[in-house]
């Protein structure tokens, strides 16, 4: 199957700061170019972090007040996170505000892969690096969701051309399937049991698939074999060993 790329959507002409950029010239690039973060990187373009606004705010927040009482010392103000918190609000440039390791994707990553990243670390855009993780590009969530704007059309051929007919070896009208709003049904009979896994497993895999709807039975219930007897030959042995 073909994954569209990080490459094919971000942007690339990046906007960025490096470790020396004043806390206001930060504070001016978001303002000017009306985004949320952007990353520092060093001479060789390699990142270091991101500045976001969050960051920003923060410094602020961390501030002290010069009209409030002198706060009493605790043991929570040794820890980790109390310390980071103490720094950015003395910070006075990109490298000192920047939150450290960035989180990062590659132009040769999927755009699937891109978003899974975003939503594990709960962030808004991704720095892509190249093969020498320089910096090349930024992806944001729009970007990302450019992926479930595939046609049904387009998503229904991918599924007959690429799962059924050349990983699975079936008739392209053996198994019927539609797709209604980036859901995918699969139904119809197959011989075996870990077929129906394999068309299930990578129908979800494709590119603007919403959901995968499995009305799929089978002729032969091949999950009891033992290990030694095959239960599938050809391009689908490939697949079972990811399932």
């Amino acid at each position: 199957m073909k994954h569209n790329k990080v490459g094919s959507v971000m942007t690339t002409e990046v906007v960025r700061a490096t470790y020396g950029t004043p806390f206001k010239e930060v504070a001016r690039l978001l303002g000017e170019h009306r985004i949320s973060g952007l990353p520092v990187v060093n001479e060789d373009d390699k990142v270091l972090g991101v500045v976001s606004e969050t960051d920003l705010m923060a410094h602020q927040a961390e501030a002290p007040d010069p009209y409030e009482a002198k706060k009493r010392f605790r043991f929570a103000d040794l820890t980790r996170s109390a310390r980071r918190r103490a720094a950015k609000a003395t910070a006075r440039t990109a490298g000192q505000l920047m939150t450290e390791p960035a989180v990062t994707v590659h132009a040769t990553d999927t755009i699937v892969e891109a978003a899974r990243t975003m939503a594990q670390h709960r962030v808004e855009r991704l720095p892509v690096l190249d093969e020498e993780n320089r910096l090349v590009g930024i992806v944001t969530r729009r970007d990302v969701l450019q992926v479930f704007l595939r046609s049904d059309a387009d998503i229904h051929d991918e599924v007959v051309e690429e799962v059924l007919v050349r990983a699975l070896w079936q008739a392209p009208r053996s198994i019927d399937v539609s797709v209604a709003e980036g859901v995918v049904t699969l139904a119809g009979q197959m011989e075996r049991k870990s077929e129906t896994e394999i068309a299930l497993s990578m129908t979800r895999q494709i590119d603007g698939v919403v959901a995968v709807v499995d009305e799929l039975t089978y002729r032969l219930d091949d999950s009891q074999l033992r290990p030694e007897e095959p239960r599938f030959h050809g391009v689908t042995e490939d697949w079972v060993r990811h399932l």
